[in-house]
C-alpha cells in the first residue's frame, strides 16, 4: 500500500465526537458534543416543511444565494456596526468549520506560522497543518483566561502569517474584551498578520460581558475574516449553514477555495434561512434569556454536586475542575463518568497544547448545557451521585 499523507500522521479523531459515541453506548446524557435536543424556531422549521415539494432542489450560486446573502448582510451590518455587502463581502459555506479552513487556506502559505489562544476548539489546530503552516500556541491563564502580553507579542516577534480567534471562546466561555481585543489589533497592525474570527456564539454573551466583533474596531476591516455559522444562533447544527464575512479583495480568493473545497452550501437550507436571518429583535432577547436560564439551572446542579468550575461569561459550556477525584487523567475520567454516572463530557486535555515542561493539563473537563431544562435536571440529580459511586471504589473493576 503507498504512503499516506505526511501532515495528517499527528492527527487523531475527534475526542469530542469520540464522546458522543461512548454517551450513546452506555445510555448516558451527552453534555459533550454541543448540540441542542430541543427543535429549532416553529417558523424556521415551518418554512423549510413549505420549500420541501417545490425547492429550490438543485445548486444555488456558488458562494450563496443571492436572498441568503443580502439578508445575511442586513443582520450582520446591523449587529457588527459595520457595512457588509452581500455581494462584496460574504461567502456562504458548509458550516463554520469549512469558513474557518476556507479562510486559512487563502491567507496562509505552506511554511508560515499561525497564532492559536490555548484552550482552543480542536479543529483549529488541524486547519494549521492542513494549511501546511505552524502553530504557535499561547495560553490564556484560568480562571479568567487572560492572556499574558508578553508572550503573545513575543509570538507575533515570530512574523505569523494569521491569529485564530475565537470569541466568546469554546471550551472556556470567555468573552475577550475591548481592551484586550484592541491590544491584539495592536500587534496585528505592528506585524502586518491577519485575524480569523470565530464567532458563531455571538448571541450567547451574559450580562455584563459585551461582544466586540474584531473586524468593527478602527482599521481592522481590512485584515479581519469574520466566520460565524447559523448553527448555534438558531439550533440547526445539523443544516451546516456558516459564512465568511470579509474585504472584497480577500472574498474573491475564500470564494475560489470555497467553490473547491464543497461547491456550495445546501440550496432549500438557505431558502428557508432566510425566515431567520429576517427574526426581529426580540428573537435575540429570548434566546440570551433562555441560554442565561440553561447557564444558572446547571451551575447550581454543579453547586449541589459539589464540583467546582469557571463560570462562563459566553457560549454554552463550562469546565469543570475534577483534580480531586482522578490523577490518571481526564480522559479515563470522562469514559468512567459516562458508564457509570451517566453523564458524558469531554476531556479538558483535548482542548490544551501540553506545557513547555511537557505536562498536560488534564484536570478539567468540558459540559455542554444547550439542552432542555428537564434534561439539565436530571444531568444535575446523576452528578450528585458521582461523589457516592467514586467512594464506592473509583474506576475499581468496572472501569473501562
Amino acid at each position: 500500500m503507498p504512503a499516506t499523507s505526511s501532515h495528517t500522521r499527528n492527527f487523531t479523531e475527534s475526542v469530542i465526537r469520540r464522546m458522543t459515541r461512548i454517551a450513546i453506548e452506555h445510555g448516558a446524557i451527552n453534555l459533550s458534543q454541543g448540540f441542542p435536543d430541543f427543535d429549532p424556531p416553529r417558523k424556521l422549521t415551518a418554512a423549510l416543511a413549505k420549500l420541501a415539494p417545490s425547492g429550490p432542489h438543485q445548486y444555488a450560486i456558488t458562494w450563496g444565494a443571492e436572498n441568503f446573502r443580502q439578508a445575511l448582510a442586513r443582520k450582520q451590518s446591523l449587529r457588527m456596526g459595520i457595512p457588509v455587502d452581500g455581494d462584496r463581502h460574504i461567502t456562504v459555506t458548509c458550516g463554520s468549520t469549512e469558513a474557518m479552513i476556507a479562510a486559512m487556506m487563502s491567507t496562509v502559505n505552506p511554511g508560515d506560522k499561525v497564532i492559536v489562544f490555548s484552550p482552543f476548539y480542536e479543529n483549529y489546530g488541524a486547519d494549521a497543518v492542513l494549511s501546511g503552516a505552524e502553530p504557535l500556541y499561547v495560553p490564556l491563564v484560568p480562571p479568567d483566561f487572560c492572556f499574558d502580553r508578553a508572550v503573545l507579542q513575543k509570538a507575533f516577534a515570530q512574523r505569523p502569517r494569521a491569529l485564530i480567534l475565537c470569541n466568546p471562546s469554546n471550551p472556556s466561555g470567555k468573552v475577550f474584551t475591548r481592551e484586550e481585543l484592541e491590544y491584539i489589533a495592536g500587534l496585528a497592525e505592528q506585524y502586518d498578520a491577519w485575524v480569523i474570527t470565530d464567532e458563531v456564539y455571538e448571541h450567547i454573551v451574559y450580562k455584563p460581558a459585551e461582544h466586540v466583533y474584531f473586524a468593527s474596531l478602527p482599521g481592522m476591516g481590512k485584515r479581519t475574516i469574520s466566520c460565524s455559522s447559523l448553527s448555534k444562533t438558531y439550533s440547526i447544527t445539523g443544516w451546516r449553514l456558516g459564512y465568511t464575512i470579509a474585504a472584497e479583495e480577500v472574498t474573491g480568493i475564500i470564494r475560489k477555495v470555497h467553490d473547491f473545497l464543497t461547491v456550495g452550501a445546501a440550496a432549500p437550507l438557505m431558502e428557508a434561512a432566510v425566515t431567520a436571518l429576517n427574526f426581529p429583535q426580540t428573537y435575540y432577547d429570548e434566546l440570551l434569556a433562555s441560554y442565561t436560564n440553561k447557564r444558572d439551572l446547571f451551575l447550581r446542579c454543579l453547586d449541589r454536586a459539589g464540583l467546582r468550575y469557571i463560570k462562563p461569561q459566553g457560549a454554552y459550556y463550562v469546565l469543570v475542575d475534577i483534580s480531586e477525584f482522578s490523577k490518571t487523567g481526564d480522559t479515563r475520567f470522562c469514559e468512567w463518568l459516562a458508564k457509570e454516572v451517566k453523564v458524558a463530557a469531554v476531556p479538558g486535555s483535548s482542548f490544551f497544547k501540553p506545557l513547555e515542561d511537557g505536562s498536560q493539563i488534564n484536570h478539567l473537563i468540558r459540559f455542554h448545557f444547550a439542552k432542555k431544562e428537564e434534561t439539565l435536571r436530571s444531568a444535575g440529580e446523576r452528578l450528585e451521585k458521582l461523589r457516592t459511586l467514586w467512594a464506592a471504589g473509583g474506576y475499581g473493576e468496572a472501569a473501562p
